[in-house]
């Protein structure tokens, strides 16, 4: 069902929006593409609003210190993460950050990469073959993410057991309705993942030998003007690094893999036609957005879509809505393997553009591609169950079968 303008807030969904929002984001983007929420913020819904917002960093900033005050604490170790991350901040924080970290995410050195994770992946599915069902979550999409990650960072494989919970429980305490349960648990998952970080970057930094290439080994080797990162952007830019790279990726792979198999004959185009396996990723990207809203606040008064929007208001980036408008993509509800051009904003854009995209697109490739090939028979063994989460759109579980 969806939500009119008038009955539409975001801290009070029904369940019918969590499984499918957007017959609400089109009713929205018709009504009201400029919402005024009950809370006094503004939802976005039409691409080129969102990606204004996008590139205009001086008028619409991210900087999260003033909307995370009152939601987190001041003091907390959630509110010290997220007005920390690369992802919160503008300038200049966001650009020694970036900088910092380098080209180690290029496109050239990631593809660096392809050998090690078919060999991670193909593991994965050796592993599902032993099975008689599997969950395509558990045992295949989160899996993989976390290796990923672990890798860049060098975390030790048998420490990775903690990664998934703290990144889960961090990215939890971002969604739209939170309890007191989802907060506690992302403030101890910071602190977790601070301490493990205390020891892990302290032996790199003892340990450190000038041909370490890796993000850690960059970041601590970091100079320019104002010195070295401190100590705790150096820390919380690790914890968003797992954060980001691991969520997204997780439901690209999986929101993926379930869309294809509800249309079998998609399913089959592009298990006979693997050169298709570039622009649908990209359509996979745009049609199930992993990351659905985002944030900004404005740092003047502003005008959009005719709407005026006082300054220092909080405006929500419908990305997932952004990413069905008809005005860009034509047949927006059509998932087409092939389509092109296909300028979605899943990635955000403008300074703010996703750092490790070369990264999930690589991932997406590569384990969406060998999944089908290996098990032509795939199949849902029971109803996924989709998670309760607005901003980050995924399942807790798709237990499947293999044929």
């Amino acid at each position: 069902m969806a939500l009119s303008a008038d009955t539409f807030d975001l801290r009070r969904l029904p369940d019918s929006f969590y499984e499918n929002p957007y017959p609400t984001y089109d009713r929205l983007r018709t009504e009201a593409p400029v919402l005024a929420c009950p809370d006094g913020t503004y939802l976005l819904t039409r691409y080129e609003d969102v990606r204004r917002v996008y590139r205009d960093p001086r008028c619409f900033s991210s900087d999260k210190r003033v909307q995370f005050a009152p939601l987190f604490g001041e003091h907390t170790p959630l509110f010290a993460h997220h007005t920390t991350s690369l992802v919160f901040n503008d300038p200049p924080l966001h650009t020694r950050v970036r900088k910092a970290i380098g080209n180690v995410l290029s496109d050239r050195l990631v593809l660096a990469m392809s050998p090690a994770l078919e060999v991670l992946v193909d593991r994965l599915l050796d592993d599902i073959e032993m099975r008689e069902a599997f969950d395509l979550v558990e045992h295949f999409a989160a899996a993989i993410p976390i290796e990923v990650i672990g890798n860049l960072l060098r975390v030790p494989v048998e420490e990775r057991g903690p990664l998934r919970r703290w990144s889960l429980n961090i990215l939890g305490a971002l969604e739209v309705a939170l309890d007191e349960a989802a907060l506690a648990e992302g403030n101890a998952s910071v602190v977790e993942f601070l301490d493990y970080l205390e020891d892990l970057i302290g032996h790199r930094r003892r340990t450190l030998d000038e041909v370490d290439d890796d993000i850690v080994a960059r970041l601590l080797r970091w100079r320019d003007a104002d010195g070295e990162l401190a100590r705790d952007v150096l820390y919380h830019q690790c914890i968003f690094l797992l954060n980001a790279g691991h969520e997204t990726t997780t439901n690209l792979i999986a929101n993926g893999v379930l869309a294809l198999v509800e249309r079998p004959a998609l399913l089959t185009q592009l298990r006979e036609e693997s050169a298709l396996i570039d622009t649908a990723v990209e359509e996979l990207l745009r049609f199930e957005s992993p990351n659905q809203l985002g944030n900004r606040t404005t740092t003047e008064a502003v005008q959009i879509g005719g709407v005026h929007i006082p300054a220092q208001t909080v405006v929500t980036l419908g990305i997932g809505a952004a990413n069905r408008d008809p005005e860009v993509f034509s047949a927006p509800e059509a998932l087409r393997l092939d389509r092109h051009p296909n300028p979605h904003l899943a990635f955000g854009a403008g300074i703010h553009t996703c750092a490790g995209l070369n990264v999930a697109r690589l991932e997406g490739r590569i384990a969406i591609r060998r999944l089908i090939e290996r098990f032509p028979g795939l199949a849902m063994e029971q109803v996924p169950v989709r998670a309760r989460r607005a901003r980050f759109r995924g399942f807790v579980s798709a237990p499947m079968t293999i044929g």
